[in-house]
């Protein structure tokens, strides 16, 4: 690993690569499934417990922490 790099969120590979499933088009069911999967094999063999974005610099409000349910 290169020093000058933090280290990468655990499954964050994972993680982006089933959001960037999502977006493709035309939306491919069974490949997002099998990234779902991975992605829940990942979080549960490192016991993760959540995920949080980091906050955007430039105080400027990220439009997606914005729509809490």
């Amino acid at each position: 690993m290169d020093q000058g790099q933090p280290p990468q969120p655990v499954c964050a590979q994972e993680a982006l690569n089933l959001l960037n499933c999502v977006t493709e088009s035309p939306f491919d069911q069974d490949k997002c499934l099998r990234l779902l999967h991975s992605l829940r094999d990942c979080v549960q063999s490192k016991k993760v417990k959540k995920f949080s974005l980091a906050e955007q610099k430039g105080g400027e409000a990220d439009p997606i922490s914005k729509k809490h349910d």
